[in-house]
């Protein structure tokens, strides 16, 4: 009895344990970012669960695949693409992608990695292909907008026109998205979105458009330069005819008023003059002689000359009988 009832113990023990066993391969949760396939024998078996949560299956002989319900990065690498008017360019794209169809997805591609390579062929194809067919200022700018730089320096006419654009950068995206997401249905893959990252020219190409504007901004700086210079010399013509004509008026202002000073002086001096002429007449005799006369020179005269008549008059002033000395 007692070792019928250890039998029976173990069994319940093995029972046990094999319930635990069958339960727990039973039993599997599903994350918020997570969407699940079962399959069986490597075949899909009925719909794909994207509830988050525990969920049941066929133990042992059913397998979960689990693969993200959340936006996916695709990130593809730079690829030189010549443009419709044969520039060749570096292009560098990016774009976001989903599992909207778990069930196909699993079908054709199985695994992200592989979903990965049949996007960098069906995003390079359709990129190449919408490079390939517009002119390089279509993939450089977005509209006909002029840049605000560029304005001032438009409307003086140094940068040439620019061939309209008539699609854009914008538009280029929207296209290769539209194109790539026809072919990406067929894996239960949705394309969110498809950038530009960035264009870059070849290095022959790049060495050239370098030369070119650096060639076109000097020509734009001699143009200013040249301005500058007329207008330069436009203000300094201003500024010679304006100090000519304030030293014109100066000069008349001050003519006018050594006229006037002179006309003064003229009137003061022949006042003091009127009232003593033989005293005038003795002074500018004085003058002449001061004048004519340096200390040291020797004179010879006759009497009845006027400077002897002066001397004569000077030395009645002094002391003795008042005859010359």
């Amino acid at each position: 009895m007692r070792r019928a009832g250890k039998v029976k113990l173990i069994l319940l023990s093995v029972g046990a344990l094999a319930a635990l066993v069958v339960l727990k391969e039973s039993l599997y949760t599903v994350q918020e970012g997570e969407q699940v396939v079962l399959t069986q024998f490597g075949e899909p078996v009925g719909e794909p669960v994207t509830d988050a949560g525990l969920h049941f299956k066929a133990p042992f002989v059913q397998e979960v695949n689990r693969m993200e319900k959340r936006i996916l990065e695709w990130d593809g690498d730079p690829n030189l693409i010549p443009t419709r008017d044969k520039t060749y360019i570096y292009v560098d794209v990016t774009a976001r992608w989903r599992i909207t169809d778990p069930l196909k997805f699993f079908k054709s591609v199985v695994t992200e990695t592989a979903a990965q390579g049949r996007l960098d062929d069906i995003l390079d194809g359709a990129t190449r292909d919408a490079i390939s067919g517009h002119d390089l200022i279509e993939a450089i700018r977005l509209s006909n907008r002029p840049l605000p730089k560029e304005k001032d320096v438009e409307a003086r006419g140094d940068i040439a026109e620019q061939p309209k654009i008539t699609m854009g950068r914008r538009k280029i995206q929207e296209w290769i998205l539209k194109e790539a997401s026809s072919k990406v249905k067929d894996f239960g893959i949705t394309l969110v979105d498809v950038r530009i990252k960035r264009i870059n020219y070849s290095p022959d190409v790049q060495r050239k458009v370098y030369d070119r504007m650096i060639s076109e901004r000097r020509r734009i700086a001699e143009k200013f330069r040249s301005e500058g210079q007329g207008k330069k010399a436009e203000i300094d013509g201003q500024r010679e005819k304006e100090l000519k004509r304030i030293q014109s008026e100066a000069y008349k202002q001050a003519q006018e008023i050594q006229g006037k000073a002179d006309a003064r002086a003229a009137a003061i001096y022949a006042e003091a003059y009127g009232k003593d002429p033989e005293f005038y007449k003795f002074l500018r005799s004085l003058e002449a002689l001061q004048s004519s006369l340096a200390r040291g020179t020797e004179f010879i005269g006759t009497t009845k000359s006027e400077i002897f008549k002066l001397f004569k008059v000077v030395g009645a002033g002094t002391k003795g009988s008042g005859k010359p000395k």
